[in-house]
């Protein structure tokens, strides 16, 4: 099998090939050799334009190279000979270098490098040379830091020996000779590294340290050594299986090898690709992805040399450049062929042959550009990610949308254009499915970078775009988007939610926009049934609540009716459930009562509202509230004989604003309940008068409730002291007592009342009351506990009592400290003034112990600060 075969096998044709050199002629053989057939070339070099050829007679050509580049783009060289020069012997020129700061070249012919000038080939006068190199190379990274001279590394004519010199315009001076272990055939310097190719392995040899590190075998017999640096401390090597190996000076490898062939000849660099070169083809590696990406046949070839990122070829007669494509054309190539991971690949390795700024740019296109090719495969989580990166004006995918961007939007597409599609029917060529998934992306891909940077400056085009896809797809984020903040365009969005029918979400979008009129008329239609939408079941409660909130009070009164009449219990929460800021300050609860006058559950909730809830302290609201329970129940009575569950509410309720509220009119409500059967609602109202034994007599004589009868004086005493108590609960007996009949109930009553409430009653008093023929067994529990609280009631008398003396003793035991030591008066002694006695016990002491009559101190003016007043009348002696 040949080699092109295993190359078409490896790589079937169009599976990996990029386009990324094209083979150009540079210099033709009959420029060369006109008709001599024997003349061949053996070694070249260019440095610039100038173009050096050695030949197998001891000929140096020199040529300047024009490179032209045509109109369409197309490259071709013009070669012009300068001359040529005869270096006198019988052998080949195995090898040119040029050394440019020097202007010299440097020529090895039979053993010898030889220094010519590079203009004119002439020979230094010196006659500087170096003899005995089998091959050379120079020191591209040099170690002396001298800018007029080069470093040349020989391979000796002497066994296992390298040699290090230095080369000046004139002269060449030896540094340093180093011993190999084996026959060196191949050298490439770094500094103080060599990485050498001996008879059976690669080695890296620091030759300041002479320290050395194997790399890999190989055996010189069977293939041609290539050793190579690609840059700095870092080398290319033909090694074993036709495997391109990379190895640093520290002897290891930071790239993975590249496949090439067996019988590799030679090897060049061109980033971010290695050239390599057999004796039918050329091969183009990728130093970014391994891969073998490009194939020329080219026969005969023998050498392959890059110079300055200009790789040239050359066959025995002919020289030829590999002049390489534009990598944006390479990538533009792979793009178009939905190469997208190749593609991005070698964008990333062109980032070290491209200035900054012109590369951001160019590999932001490139991310979007394969962003809509994996799309377009629909690969959206890939194409999500490349979007992203490239920072992709995000209306260049909606515009793939039709009708998804405003009519007002002044989007024009990126030109180039960053795909080929039309529009999404293209795009996917009618497949519904296929339609469906891409915008199921779009939604997802909008709603992730609406609150992102990517929206600066679009949030209008993505908004309305996001808004359209959720309505067309009955989605449940469409609400979502119109309740939150959006800058959905209120035209376009208006139209394309009335076009899908979408009434109650157009509302939304109304009511965000500031339009809330038009909100509720749309709401209010879907409601009574004039359009259908049935995304909410409950739209009367949102629009309810909806009203609850509004502060324009128009549309408040403007459709409260239309919620009353619907339902007056649950619209009547326009005004109950309405924020109380918004209670107290915009709207009077007197307007609202007289608007909810027709509708008599609502006025009900509503006053219920200002009593209980708010707890206003207005008569006519209490006492409103309390006409309308006793109308509704006096209604329900006329319709019902039974007591229904309704009119036990009501009655429940107006027992409790009777007990709880002191605000209502007694008398008015006492008149309409007269000679009604509401005789526990008339008890609590003469209990309100302070007519306790009016109110006692209904519960008892009328109702017979005497645990109700109990209730009220406990109620009715509450907060009022135990006197206050003592009274109702007196009366109470007295009720039960009194009543001219031997009534078994009212005696019973009155004993367990007694037996029951023992403290509430003074014991004296009721012994008084009780009639004489009660035995002591049936006052027996009221007895006792009477008895108890009387001991209980004296002890702790006799404890207050107790303490008090105690407390007394206390203090009259600080007045006597407080006095202090007593004063003494005698006839002996006298005023410290006038030198009189004292004839009354009223004097002032002096701070020193000294005594005047008062008098005396005031005539003396003395200082209030050095007199200590005393009200003595006490101190007598």
């Amino acid at each position: 099998m040949t080699y092109s075969e295993v190359i078409k096998q490896d790589h079937p044709e169009g599976t990996m090939s990029v386009k990324a050199f094209k083979l150009v002629s540079a210099v033709e053989r009959e420029m060369l050799m006109g008709d001599k057939a024997h003349i061949n070339i053996e070694c070249i070099e260019c440095c610039g334009k100038n173009l050096y050829i050695g030949t197998n007679d001891c000929f140096i050509y020199h040529f300047l190279l024009d490179e032209k580049i045509s109109t369409a783009g197309k490259v071709t060289f013009a070669a012009t000979k300068q001359l040529h020069k005869y270096l006198g012997f019988k052998k080949s020129v195995t090898e040119l270098k040029a050394a440019s700061a020097l202007t010299r070249l440097l020529v090895l012919c039979d053993n010898t490098i030889t220094l010519v000038n590079m203009m004119n080939l002439e020979p230094v006068p010196t006659g500087a040379r170096i003899k005995g190199a089998v091959t050379f190379t120079l020191n591209e990274n040099p170690v002396s830091g001298d800018p007029f001279c080069v470093e040349v590394c020989i391979i000796s004519v002497k066994r296992r020996t390298i040699q290090m010199f230095m080369v000046f315009e004139d002269r060449v001076q030896i540094v340093k000779e180093v011993f190999t272990p084996e026959q060196p055939y191949a050298v490439a310097v770094d500094g103080y590294y060599l990485c050498l190719a001996l008879t059976t392995q690669y080695i890296i040899l620091n030759y300041n340290t002479g320290i050395s590190q194997d790399l890999f075998p190989y055996c010189s017999d069977e293939k041609r050594p290539i050793v190579k640096r690609i840059g700095r401390q870092e080398f290319l090597l033909a090694g074993p299986g036709g495997l391109g190996m990379f190895a640093t000076v520290d002897g290891i490898s930071q790239r993975a090898p590249v496949h090439w062939s067996e019988n590799v000849i030679g090897a060049a660099l061109c980033f971010p690709y290695v050239v390599a070169l057999d004796d039918e083809f050329i091969t183009v590696h990728s130093m970014l992805d391994q891969q073998q990406k490009q194939t020329l046949p080219f026969k005969e070839g023998h050498i392959l040399q890059d110079f300055e990122g200009k790789v040239i070829v050359a066959t025995n007669k002919g020289v030829y450049i590999l002049v390489p494509l534009p990598l944006e054309k390479q990538i533009q190539d792979l793009l178009a062929s939905h190469r997208v991971e190749e593609a991005l690949v070698l964008a990333k390795g062109a980032r070290r042959n491209i200035p900054k700024e012109k590369f951001q740019v160019m590999y932001k296109r490139i991310l979007q550009q394969a962003g809509f090719i994996q799309f377009a495969q629909l690969q959206f989580l890939e194409a999500k990610e490349l979007f992203r990166s490239g920072q992709l004006d995000v209306r260049e995918l909606i515009s793939l949308y039709p009708f998804l961007l405003p009519t007002s939007s002044s989007f024009i597409r990126s030109h180039p254009p960053l795909h080929e599609y039309a529009d999404l029917n293209q795009l996917t060529q009618g497949d519904q499915e296929k339609m469906t998934k891409c915008k199921r992306f779009l939604m997802s891909y909008l709603n992730e970078v609406r609150s992102t940077d990517v929206a600066n400056g679009y949030k209008e085009d993505i908004d309305t775009a996001l808004l359209k896809l959720y309505a067309e797809a009955n989605h449940e984020s469409l609400l979502d988007l119109l309740v939150s903040e959006n800058f959905c365009l209120l035209t376009d969005s208006a139209a394309w939610l009335e076009k899908h029918k979408k009434y109650f979400a157009l509302g939304l979008l109304y009511h965000y926009n500031g339009q809330d009129a038009a909100a509720l008329q749309l709401w209010v239609k879907i409601v009574n049934g004039d359009i259908q939408d049935s995304t909410r079941s409950d739209l009367y409660e949102y629009i309810v609540d909806f009203l609850t909130f509004c502060s324009d009070q128009d549309l408040v009164w403007k459709y409260s009716e239309w919620a009353l009449q619907k339902n007056e219990e649950v619209g009547v929460q326009i005004f109950t459930k309405r924020p109380l800021e918004e209670q107290e300050k915009n709207i009077n609860p007197d307007d609202i009562i007289s608007r909810l006058n027709k509708y008599p559950k609502s006025l009900v909730k509503y006053l219920e509202h200002l009593v209980l809830e708010r707890r206003i302290e207005k008569e006519k609201y209490h006492t409103h509230l309390a006409v309308l329970y006793l109308e509704a129940i006096f209604q329900l009575k006329s319709v019902a004989t039974d007591n229904c569950t309704e009119t036990t509410e009501l009655l429940f309720k107006l027992r409790s604003l009777l007990q709880k509220s002191d605000l209502y009119r007694i008398h008015f409500i006492l008149d309409k309940i007269r000679g009604t059967d509401l005789h526990m609602e008339s008890a609590i109202l003469y209990g309100k008068l302070e007519e306790h034994e009016k109110a006692l007599h209904i519960l008892v004589h009328e109702l017979k409730d005497f645990h109700a009868a109990e209730e009220y004086c406990i109620w009715n005493s509450e907060n009022r002291g135990l006197q206050y108590r003592q009274r109702l609960f007196h009366m109470l007996l007295s009720v039960y007592l009194n009543t001219g009949t031997s009534d078994c109930a009212l005696v019973m009553a009155a004993v367990d009342l007694l037996n029951n409430h023992a403290a509430e009653f003074d014991a004296a008093l009721v012994l008084q009351l009780v009639p004489d023929n009660w035995s002591v067994q049936l006052l027996c529990p009221f007895l006792a506990g009477a008895v108890r609280q009387s001991i209980h009631t004296t002890r702790m008398t006799q404890i207050a009592l107790g303490l008090a003396q105690a407390e007394n003793l206390i203090y009259k035991h600080e007045k006597v400290k407080q006095k202090g030591t007593p004063i003494l008066l005698s006839d002996k002694k006298v005023c410290q003034v006038c030198q009189n006695p004292f004839c009354k016990p009223v004097f002032v002491k002096y701070p020193n112990g000294g005594m005047v009559h008062t008098h005396c101190a005031a005539n003396r003016h003395l200082n209030s600060n050095m007199i200590h007043r005393s009200s003595s009348s006490s101190n007598q002696t």
